[in-house]
């Protein structure tokens, strides 16, 4: 049986803690004694609680620093739409976009002549030796339209086009190279508008500027990839090469003998020989670089030949015989399964070359194309040539399937002459948003009540594709547009550079960025002959919920 302090302690336990606590105060040797006798694992015990609380506490008072204390850095707020006007000015047909000031968002850069100074800072053509009027170059934020910097940058501009070179070390920053009027080579930093270099041109006065500017491997050996700039003058191609340094001339004026127009590629083939490729009449032209290189400087370089290029083109004419009927207009660079590949496009039909032996990859495909066709995917991951066919009230948008040319879609779309170019974006679903400008009311004249033509822009997605959606119209002439996704994988907008139709005759000039998924909701819905069981709202509510995706 248990005494009477046992039985106590089992009904009162607290108490008993108390008795024995009040015990142990009075007998200090015992108390040491019950310390010396604790054993190591319940003093370790004690020593990880201790660092397990420290460990917390300080775990929360960095959350505590990180949240409440540093500051997270400001991101900009990218209005939706803005608008930039300039007054007595004209414009370019020339838009470019990088992220100029770093907050992750895209700029904008676009040239005008205003006759006295700038817009927004004090600064006139006199300051950079120019005469009024002059050429000014501006970058505008993506974010709110603000200016970020804008200078004079030439008397008149006749050619303009932005490079990134690739030297070693990234010594020589992304800059525009400007050809002006009378001729001078001037390079522009694309951040801050510095003038990297200015040069006078050896162009004749009477010779034209073929485009694009071409990017050739370093020739001079400073580490920078050099330009060669192709000019023509009455039936005659000359190249001119100059270092991407610093501007300077290498070497004179080299011929190639042969007439030809704009839209020359740079071609490697897979031997790693470079060839300027270029439409001249009905013919496609080649001329190989190291012969022009050779022409131009009167020595050898570290440039080479291909011996099955060499024998495709004739050696005096440098022409071959077109795949393509009647004039050939384009040439394009495609990525192929093997190499680059190349799509030529002529008035009459277009039709895709294998890269190394050019010969046809599918028949040509007949078609009257007038202008440049774009890229962009109908079916996901799978590449797709865009083209128009025909021009007017016959316009039709034809989507090539460019593994086998096969025609996926067709649209009727109307459009009026010297409507904007056709432009894509890809989105989240690996395929394309295709946008394209036409008449205002299908089937009509679309024009104002001051007889000024009406243009439409539509949207398409391969998702719906018996579905146009009408964004915007617009009655002033428009001089540029393009499609940009201003933040990666965040929101798609369209930019819109409108301004006189005349050259000499100066007026507004406006620069405008609208975000598309604003627009979708007052948008109309243009159904293509039969439509499918969605009502016109639910079609707005698929293209509101479109995601768009960064090109790799």
């Amino acid at each position: 049986m248990l005494d009477n302090k046992d039985l106590e302690a089992e009904i009162y336990p607290l108490k008993n803690e108390e008795r024995k606590s009040q015990e142990n105060l009075g007998n200090p040797s015992k108390n040491e004694d019950n310390l010396k006798s604790t054993p190591p694992q319940a003093q370790l015990s004690r020593c990880r609680s201790v660092a397990f609380f420290i460990s917390l506490f300080l775990c929360l008072f960095v959350v505590f620093v990180v949240s409440f204390v540093i500051p997270c850095p400001d991101r900009p707020a990218s209005q939706r739409m803005w608008r930039m006007d300039y007054n007595a000015a004209v414009t370019y047909d020339f838009l470019a976009v990088n992220d100029i000031n770093g907050d992750r968002i895209q700029d904008i850069l676009f040239l005008y002549k205003n006759t006295n100074s700038s817009n927004n800072f004090n600064q006139s053509c006199v300051d950079e030796g120019f005469s009024s009027s002059c050429t000014f170059a501006a970058v505008l934020s993506g974010a709110n339209g603000s200016t970020l910097w804008e200078r004079p940058v030439a008397q008149d501009v006749a050619f303009v086009e932005c490079v990134v070179p690739r030297p070693r070390g990234g010594e020589v920053p992304p800059s525009c190279i400007l050809v002006g009027r009378p001729g001078s080579l001037t390079a522009v930093n694309f951040f801050t508008g510095e003038t990297l270099w200015h040069h006078p041109s050896s162009f004749s006065r009477n010779a034209s500027i073929l485009s694009p500017l071409l990017q050739v491997p370093d020739v001079d050996s400073d580490g920078v990839p050099d330009l060669l700039v192709l000019t023509q003058e009455q039936e005659e191609v000359s190249g001119h090469l100059y270092s991407g340094r610093n501007g300077d001339q290498i070497g004179l004026r080299g011929s190639l003998g042969v007439d030809g127009e704009s839209g020359f590629l740079l071609h490697v083939t897979r031997t790693g020989a470079h060839y300027i490729l270029f439409p001249c009449a009905s013919s496609l032209c080649s001329w190989s670089v190291k012969d022009l290189y050779e022409k131009v400087t009167g020595r050898d370089g570290l440039f080479k030949k291909d011996p099955v290029w060499e024998s495709m083109f004739n050696a005096t004419t440098h022409r071959m015989l077109s795949h393509s009927s009647g004039a050939v207009r384009y040439v394009m660079h495609v990525p192929g399964s093997t190499g680059t590949d190349v799509f030529l496009v002529g008035s009459e039909a277009c039709v895709l070359l294998d890269g190394q032996k050019l010969t046809q990859r599918w028949p040509p495909r007949a078609a009257r194309v007038l202008r440049k066709p774009i890229f962009g995917h109908y079916k996901p991951d799978t590449l797709t040539v865009v083209v128009e066919n025909g021009t007017g009230a016959d316009r039709q948008i034809l989507f090539l399937d460019l593994s086998t040319g096969d025609v996926l879609r067709s649209l009727a779309l109307p459009s009026l002459p010297g409507g904007p170019l056709s432009t894509s974006l890809p989105t989240a679903d690996h395929r394309s948003a295709f946008f394209f400008w036409g008449l205002h009311e299908l089937g009509s004249t679309s024009e104002t009540e001051t007889g000024e033509a009406q243009h439409s822009l539509y949207m398409f997605h391969p998702t719906l594709p018996h579905v146009l959606l009408e964004l915007a119209n617009v009655s002033t002439h428009i001089v540029a547009f393009n499609a940009v996704l201003f933040e990666p994988s965040r929101h798609a907008a369209y930019i819109l550079l409108t301004g006189p139709a005349n050259s000499e005759a100066p007026g507004l000039v406006s620069v405008i960025k609208h975000k598309v998924r604003d627009l979708v909701p007052s948008s109309r819905v243009v159904h293509l002959g039969e439509g499918g069981p969605d009502s016109d709202q639910a079609i707005r509510d698929r293209f509101s919920q479109l995601r768009y995706r960064s090109e790799a």
